[in-house]
């Protein structure tokens, strides 16, 4: 296994196991579950975080995973929509700039990676939404994919297709969230020290030419932008009594 590989293997290892984490912190509150150390945040916690995230019907998240479900049964009903929805080698030369967008509907290496994309849409997803809401959810989405699709087109990857660096682009927003939720210093930064691999993972794998890098990147980007207004929401409607008016402090 080349360099290259192990770094791309580290680097995925390091997305799905903190990004787990980051689901449960970002979906439990500031301070994340009880006992919020490293090493909690099971199995149980995270079903439980999606479990809950999902109880809110988050529409946009259920919208996305419809509408990928359907393209799923298209293209294997026309097998030939994969070749002209994704992303193609001289596309953009050609003018197909256009195909920065359709790649994101089709997943082209198959049955195994439609199945972990869309379950990662599903559980990412519900929890972006429950934390930052339905619009900066949709826009994270649609501009961190967007983005990741047009710099494979221009290099980095010129063949392929699907929704998973859109995915990435969730988890990077989430992932700041979290972390500009108080947790940047003291005991905050202590104990959630990790969620940093994030971003950081972000600039290694951009710095490979991976285009999931890409679409973390520009998450946490966005991330940095919207979720500071996601989190005044939440404070001034958590603030307000039953009548609409905000309570006394």
């Amino acid at each position: 296994m080349s360099p290259h590989e192990i770094g791309l293997y580290a680097s995925a290892a390091v997305v799905v196991g903190v990004g787990l984490r980051t689901l449960v912190l970002a979906g439990s509150g500031s301070d994340g579950p009880v006992g919020g150390g490293a090493a909690a945040g099971g199995p149980g916690e995270v079903l439980a975080v999606v479990r809950g995230a999902l109880a809110r019907r988050p529409w946009v998240t259920l919208v996305l995973f419809a509408v990928m479900a359907v393209m799923a049964v298209v293209q294997y009903a026309v097998p030939a929509a994969v070749d002209d929805l994704m992303r193609q080698p001289d596309a953009l030369s050609d003018g197909q700039w256009w195909r920065a967008g359709t790649a994101l509907l089709v997943q082209s290496s198959g049955l195994a990676q439609i199945a972990f994309n869309l379950s990662a849409l599903l559980v990412i997803g519900a929890v972006t939404e429950a934390v930052l809401g339905w619009w900066r959810t949709l826009a994270v989405f649609l501009v961190s994919g967007l983005l990741a699709h047009v710099v494979s087109l221009a290099g980095w990857s010129p063949r392929g297709g699907g929704d998973s660096v859109a995915v990435c682009g969730l988890l990077g927003a989430l992932a700041v969230a979290f972390l500009l939720r108080g947790n940047l210093r003291g005991p905050g930064l202590k104990a959630h020290w990790y969620v940093l691999l994030v971003p950081a993972a972000a600039v290694f794998l951009c710095a490979m030419r991976n285009n999931h890098g890409a679409g973390l990147l520009v998450g946490c980007l966005l991330g940095l932008v919207l979720a500071p207004g996601a989190s005044a929401g939440r404070d001034a409607g958590a603030s307000a009594g039953p009548d609409g008016r905000t309570a006394a402090a």
